[in-house]
């Protein structure tokens, strides 16, 4: 039996037994598909609100589509299956993708990689918008070199579903050597932006476009969220005005406590600052003459899966750790050997995210010692894994060629005659 065979056994086995697990696990992880992806969805489809459009959204507008989709499938067995089935269906396209006829060791390890988080992460990888961007961001980020605009516009298109992979496309533009697939990359975005904005308003959701901005804004510190760490352990503890409890408003459970309104304040500035650190050591790598082979990868995961929206972030849905995938998937593929130890890192955070939601859930809203622990030790995996990419960030070395190159101006500068 051939490598690639054995990964499309491996490919079914995994995302069947994870779509099962949805049901067996506690605390329904597959929740947020029946419980808000359905109803939004089958009210648009039925004539009524169009959230993003007719209402403020936390989304968004394209995120709409998948739930949309999704309602192909549900004459199957219904609406959570047909949604199952929908983005098993895109991991397979990129799966695909990423195989190919499975000569690759790389590709082949990448490939091992993406099957063993989807396993370990489990059913809320799956059963989230966030596992639909996932394989539109590996397809994009494939396709950078070779087709920059299909590319830009896929990693555009999945942003207006979820905002992350804009981090991705940031990183790339910042990366990318040639000035030409710069502009590909910049007029890609922009095209499918100006299309999405031109839909939206002209359906009449002009004053709601950006929505999902101030939605996000207005959060609190959600109980998995690094930053809430603290807390959490306030609330075991039981020290006065230390507590978790659920916000209606967002459908999700929040940390409180000592001078936390200062700390929210303060998340949104952190954030913005982070991301824009990161991205000016990238650029300076970039200007110096570091190669995109080798600034992608780590820059695209610093920026846009650890340090910005994850590590920085107030809120820290379990879900986010799928982030991690397609800058490791193309880590692996092109610098094997010196991306293997992040990769097991994440596996590790993503076993211990399980373990957290849905397995050992209640010991978070109730705060109790192993789930507190637990969730306490992932969290501090991620911090390694982002000082990790961010110390390797800084690291790169410039090609001799480049710096010979970058040299002979100053030479000239000093000496006419050269």
């Amino acid at each position: 039996m051939s490598r690639r065979a054995v990964l499309w056994i491996a490919f079914a086995v995994v995302h069947v037994g994870v779509a099962w697990l949805g049901f067996l696990l506690p605390n329904e992880p597959m929740g947020d598909v029946y419980r808000v992806y359905e109803p939004w969805s089958r009210q648009a489809i039925d004539g009524g609100a169009i959230v993003g459009i007719t209402e403020a959204w936390v989304y968004p507008q394209l995120a709409l589509v998948p739930m949309v989709l999704a309602h192909a499938f549900a004459w199957i067995a219904g609406y959570t299956i047909g949604w199952a089935i929908l983005v098993t269906l895109m991991d397979a396209v990129a799966f695909a993708m990423l195989v190919g006829r499975g000569r690759s060791a790389s590709r082949v390890a990448a490939a091992w990689f993406w099957l063993g988080f989807i396993a370990l992460l489990g059913p809320v990888g799956l059963y989230r918008l966030d596992g639909f961007t996932v394989p539109l961001v590996i397809i994009g980020c494939l396709w950078l070199v070779g087709r920059p605009w299909v590319a830009s516009m896929i990693l555009a298109i999945a942003t207006w579903i979820k905002v992350w992979p804009a981090a991705v496309l940031a990183a790339a533009v910042v990366s990318v050597e040639v000035l030409r697939r710069r502009g590909a990359l910049v007029g890609g975005a922009l095209v499918v932006s100006a299309l999405t904005l031109i839909a939206v308003v002209a359906a009449g959701g002009g004053a709601h476009a950006f929505g999902f901005i101030g939605e996000q804004t207005a959060r609190g510190l959600q109980v998995e969220a690094p930053i809430a760490t603290p807390y959490l352990w306030g609330a075991l503890l039981g020290i006065p005005g230390f507590s978790v409890y659920y916000s209606s408003e967002l459908l999700t459970f929040q940390v409180t406590g000592t001078d936390i309104d200062v700390v929210i304040a303060a998340m949104t500035p952190a954030l913005i600052v982070a991301m824009a650190a990161v991205a000016a050591l990238g650029a300076v790598k970039a200007v110096r003459g570091v190669r995109f082979v080798s600034l992608f990868p780590a820059l695209a995961l610093a920026l846009a899966l650890v340090l910005g929206f994850i590590v920085v972030n107030k809120v820290g849905s379990p879900q986010y750790l799928v982030w991690l995938v397609p800058p490791l998937v193309v880590g692996i593929v092109l610098r094997r050997a010196a991306w293997i130890p992040p990769a097991l890192l994440a596996l590790g955070a993503a076993l211990l995210t399980q373990l957290v939601y849905p397995i050992l859930y209640n010991g978070i809203l109730s705060p109790a010692a192993l789930a507190v622990v637990i969730l306490t030790l992932r969290n501090l995996v991620l911090i390694a894994l982002f000082v990790w990419i961010v110390v390797r960030l800084a690291r790169l070395q410039v090609p001799l060629r480049a710096a010979a190159d970058a040299a002979v101006p100053a030479r000239r500068a000093v000496n006419p005659s050269l």
